[in-house]
């Protein structure tokens, strides 16, 4: 099959996003920094944003925005998500809150109008791992930060990725080489055609490192029992306990713009 450009990615994952948009509506949202995954009640990365400015890219249905503004005290609010269903959702939801925010629809290897050295804290929960460019992507966070602002961001533990449950023989298997970059096309990812950018955890770390942002921590997250349902135990689950007791389904990142 030919590389698939970024025009192409960018087209079929907004068009899939905006189908799949209600089915994640609130989901992995702060607290949750993912699935099974650890908390900020427990890990504390954030501090108290009293008088910030705090962007988030893949902002989904607003649900991470309005903790930050009613929990953490920020005082302004930026979003960007590619889809404009997403971007709905967050408008209808946080203007329900009374809760202002600037809104965008774009990529977020793009700027749309976002100020540079402007702002405290930058997040991405679960929404990193859908740019198509993640070095530039990191780029602009880089110039969104203030010297001293904070990058904190989540994604699905790319080993995890390769893990599937084979009920044939009760046993979890690796259905592809962790080792294999790049986007593949899924026909049927909930129901639509979507692709996913397959990225080792150092292209990551390496990207966040080359952008000139410092790392103060990674976190490859410990299965939270707290969290699970009793649907979750069933180990044929995407997200179930028992693989996460073997891998991660999440890791996350808190690093900083040097002063």
């Amino acid at each position: 099959m030919p590389e698939l450009k970024r025009e192409e990615i960018l087209s079929i994952n907004q068009k899939g996003w905006n189908e799949v948009a209600s089915i994640f509506y609130g989901e992995t949202a702060l607290p949750k920094y993912g699935p099974l995954a650890s908390t900020e009640n427990e890990l504390n990365l954030i501090q108290n944003l009293d008088d910030k400015r705090v962007l988030e890219l893949g902002c989904g249905s607003g649900h991470t925005l309005a903790y930050l503004w009613e929990k953490m005290n920020a005082s302004e609010l930026w979003g960007l998500d590619f889809s404009e269903e997403q971007i709905r959702f967050a408008k209808e939801f946080l203007d329900k809150k009374s809760i202002p925010a600037k809104l965008f629809i774009a990529s977020m290897d793009e700027n749309p109008g976002i100020p540079e050295d402007c702002f405290d804290l930058v997040m991405s929960i679960y929404s990193l791992g859908w740019t198509p460019d993640l070095p530039h992507t990191l780029a602009l966070v880089y110039s969104y930060l203030k010297p001293g602002g904070i990058f904190i961001f989540s994604w699905e533990h790319p080993v995890y990725q390769c893990l599937d449950y084979n009920v044939n023989i009760g046993k979890y298997v690796f259905e592809r080489s962790y080792l294999e970059e790049g986007p593949t096309l899924k026909s049927s990812w909930k129901g639509v055609e979507i692709v996913i950018n397959h990225r080792k955890l150092s292209t990551y770390i390496n990207a966040v490192i080359q952008s000139g942002l410092v790392i103060e921590n990674v976190i490859e997250s410990e299965p939270n029992f707290s969290l699970a349902l009793e649907q979750d135990f069933s180990p044929d689950r995407w997200y179930s306990i028992p693989q996460a007791q073997l891998m991660p389904t999440t890791f996350i990142v808190k690093a900083y713009k040097p002063k």
